[in-house]
């Protein structure tokens, strides 16, 4: 899978890359750079920039210098995170408590990126964390839960894991569709509600947020119309809310 930088609009790039699975199945990853109004730049994950695409994001960010965060939204996503900070010596960053266990040559900043602090210092994003799973689960393998984050200026949502579009891309332009992650049953947490509170927080929002362009981490970059998301994602809870409400 080549890498690309896709530029959607209003100060939000998506950079899709490579990731493969015991060194064979190409699972794909990504990582979104975003323009603050102050001028400077925060990166939302980590990954290791090569080649057209390194060259751009120097570019835009005056040869790195501008870049002032970035924020690690996703506990498991941890493999670019050193080197990304050697690429970005300046920058402040930011993970859960999983992170700096997994990257402990990072500098990793007190402030844990789905803080409440994180989310005030960036008003120009949105953030929610996924309810009624678990977002660091006990088993290591199931990785449903993560920090979503919404960029209203672009209306693009960057998710890793939680959400997730179908691998056949070629039916996006027909009937483009969200799909949750395989082991969301899985990450349930032990409480009586819990399927409820994921299916309602999702519902929620898919109502709150105007998304057009969805950035999945391992499937790839779609483009929604007005209102196709809310309505593809809320289809997609209907039809899961029976069976993990009957799983728990």
């Amino acid at each position: 899978m080549a890498d690309e930088i896709k530029d959607l609009g209003a100060g939000f790039w998506n950079i899709r890359g490579s990731f493969k699975v015991g060194g064979v199945l190409d699972v794909g990853a990504q990582c979104s750079l975003i323009k603050l109004a102050s001028g400077k730049f925060i990166f939302l994950d980590s990954y290791e920039l090569k080649d057209e695409v390194r060259d751009t994001v120097m570019k835009l960010t005056n040869d790195g210098q501008d870049v002032e965060a970035v924020l690690n939204v996703h506990p498991f996503h941890t493999v670019h995170c050193e080197q990304m900070a050697k690429d970005f010596p300046q920058a402040t960053f930011y993970g859960s408590r999983r992170h700096p266990e997994q990257a402990p040559n990072v500098d990793w900043s007190d402030d844990l990126v789905e803080s409440e602090a994180i989310a005030k210092r960036y008003p120009e994003l949105a953030f929610s964390m996924s309810k009624g799973i678990y977002y660091i689960a006990p088993d290591d393998s199931v990785h449903a839960g993560s920090l979503l984050v919404y960029h209203p200026a672009s209306k693009s949502l960057h998710v890793d894991d939680t959400f997730m579009t179908p691998p056949i891309k070629l039916l996006d332009a027909v009937l483009p569709e969200v799909v949750l992650q395989p082991d969301t049953k899985k990450a349930l947490k032990d409480e009586p509600d819990a399927a409820k509170q994921y299916c309602d927080w999702a519902t929620q929002l898919a109502h709150d947020w105007d998304v057009r362009n969805f950035c999945a981490a391992h499937t790839h970059l779609i483009t929604f119309e007005q209102g196709q998301f809310k309505e593809t994602l809320l289809n997609t809870i209907d039809s899961a809310r029976p069976k993990l409400e009957k799983a728990q």
